[in-house]
């Protein structure tokens, strides 16, 4: 078993331009934390990226290949035919589709939210004049307003993992890769038999290789299979682009409830801000109170507890 843990390295070389989008894209999960010559750090998911002054960029962890070629394709240094890219991307973006995405796998605060949703080509226009084409370009003010109309109009199904439940299930055998791969599959194969939609394509955007994603769920009673993985599917199918929306729309809702029970506005992702809150949480209510609200193997809970173990 502990081999579907493996830690991968690779390093990669990347222009002055694909560094600027490498940092503006991991820009909300980046690392507050001063390492002599690194310039940058973030990390997604289960995947560090640190990107070094000589122009190197390094991805280590589970998926970290998926990542680096994720980049090396951006950057102009993958052999695939651009020409055929392009190609499937329209096919993609076109289509009848299922697609899947998630939200608040990089917050201390708050819920994991998946959701799968079905766009047909005859949803396309409504969906589009929504603006959700640009789904990651949406704050949460516009997502808060557009993702009620978009509920109204498609199918979807969504799941949410509580902190607490999140907690009693991450263990090293037990990552955040499979967490998800177990929630998009739950909700994916409730579509499909639940729903019963007529569709093209069932898109996920690819956090695993496919094998491994298969592997995460080996056990389970009810896998749906036939799927393509996408990197950036977001920007590729409405359908996921939609999924973004809506989970991002019930991550808010969910992180408000848990905001108002507490009395204290809770802030997103895992900076600073994070772990000046999380003392004032375990001041007011205990420093139990983190493992129901909080995701406790984040470094923020080191801090918040001052190296102490809860």
């Amino acid at each position: 078993m502990a081999k579907n843990n493996t830690t991968n390295n690779v390093v990669i070389r990347v222009t002055d331009k694909t560094k600027e989008k490498m940092i503006k894209y991991y820009e909300d999960k980046k690392r507050d934390k001063a390492i002599p010559y690194v310039i940058f750090q973030a990390k997604d998911a289960d995947t560090v990226i640190t990107m070094y002054e000589s122009g190197k960029v390094m991805f280590q962890g589970i998926s970290a290949d998926i990542d680096a070629n994720m980049w090396r394709d951006i950057d102009g240094q993958s052999k695939v035919n651009k020409e055929e890219v392009k190609r499937n991307d329209k096919k993609y973006y076109y289509s009848s589709a299922i697609g899947s995405d998630e939200v608040g796998t990089g917050d201390y605060f708050g819920p994991i939210v998946v959701t799968s949703c079905y766009v047909s080509k005859d949803d396309i226009e409504f969906v589009e004049s929504l603006g959700i084409k640009d789904s990651k370009k949406l704050d949460d003010e516009k997502i808060l307003k557009i993702a009620p109309e978009l509920i109204k109009k498609i199918k979807y199904k969504s799941l949410i993992m509580t902190n607490s439940e999140y907690n009693a299930k991450y263990s090293t055998s037990y990552n955040i890769n499979k967490i998800k791969a177990i929630m998009h599959n739950k909700v994916l194969w409730r579509m499909v038999n639940e729903e019963h939609p007529e569709y093209d394509y069932i898109i996920v955007d690819e956090f695993a290789r496919e094998q491994r994603y298969y592997e995460y769920l080996s056990g389970n009673p009810a896998i749906q299979r036939d799927i393509t993985f996408i990197t950036k599917a977001e920007d590729k199918n409405l359908a996921v682009a939609s999924a973004s929306v809506i989970s991002r729309y019930i991550f808010l809702k969910e992180f408000d409830k848990i905001s108002d029970s507490l009395h204290i506005p809770l802030p997103k992702g895992a900076g600073k801000e994070v772990d000046e809150i999380g003392k004032e949480v375990v001041e007011t209510y205990g420093k139990d109170k983190l493992k129901e609200i909080a995701k406790i193997n984040f470094k923020n809970t080191e801090r918040i507890l001052e190296l102490r173990i809860i």
